[in-house]
């Protein structure tokens, strides 16, 4: 549909104004985000420590991890049958209200078929407009919720709109949550285009990349299989985002986001 020009600068203005909010939120109360390669370092022995335990050693390997926000959705069993063709895991950040809820049974398929469950809020609050109780019960209902599926708690935790802050870190600290953002976005809640989709992605892509998607687009899931059959022709091997860390962990409240190369 026909934008006009000034149409077009203010949606360009609105993307330059949430990305430096997204800045000043992550670089302006004390959060500094660590990267895949900082979380192996930490392991010691130059990130190559317990090697021997791991499926894949991205200290080698050209890794690169897939991730879906705010499911599970309708589309998601779909999904979960395309990964178990291609033989991909994933990372889930499940969002409670009116899916997790409504979803358990794909949310036990999630963790049986070996992916990492993952808390994306219960609700979808932007977390850095809470308090401190109520940040606790966005992530915690979550929290709990899963655990009464899967039989665990998860590890880690996005942060709705990637906005974070000292408070965020603090409960997430408490509660045992990591903080994992992104550096590759298909932006799939503009668009039900799926090979723009694709295109976003691939055009995007590099190593210790985390891809963000949302299974609960109607053009997301079509574009999947696509995405992995490139990357994988592109020598990536895919992998969960806890695979990507190994054989560091992720530190509870710290936030983890890749650089690009």
């Amino acid at each position: 549909m026909f934008r006009s020009s000034q149409g077009r600068r203010g949606g360009r203005a609105a993307a330059i104004v949430a990305a430096a909010a997204l800045m000043l939120t992550l670089g302006g109360c004390g959060v500094d985000p660590l990267t895949p390669q900082d979380a192996r370092a930490e392991a010691g022995d130059d990130g190559k420590a317990g090697t021997a335990s791991r499926r894949v050693d991205c200290t080698q390997a050209k890794c690169i991890a897939l991730t879906f926000d705010a499911g599970p959705g309708k589309d998601t069993p779909h999904l979960l049958d395309v990964l178990k063709e291609k033989r991909v895991p994933a990372t889930f950040f499940l969002l409670g209200h009116k899916h997790v809820d409504r979803y358990p049974k794909v949310v036990k398929r999630i963790a049986d078929e070996g992916h990492e469950v993952a808390n994306h809020t219960w609700s979808h609050h932007i977390l850095t407009d809470l308090d401190e109780n109520e940040v606790r019960e966005e992530l915690s209902r979550t929290q709990d919720a899963v655990e009464r599926i899967t039989g665990r708690k998860p590890v880690l935790m996005r942060p709705p709109q990637g906005r974070t802050d000292s408070t965020v870190e603090d409960v997430s600290r408490e509660l045992g949550l990591a903080q994992i953002l992104w550096s590759i976005t298909a932006k799939d809640y503009s668009t039900t285009d799926s090979a723009l989709i694709r295109k976003r992605v691939l055009d995007q892509a590099h190593r210790d990349g985390i891809i963000l998607l949302h299974d609960i687009y109607d053009g997301t899931v079509p574009a999947v299989p696509g995405i992995i059959d490139e990357l994988q022709n592109r020598g990536y091997t895919f992998v969960t985002v806890p695979e990507l860390l190994a054989p560091g962990t992720a530190r509870a409240g710290a936030v983890y986001r890749p650089e690009k190369d």
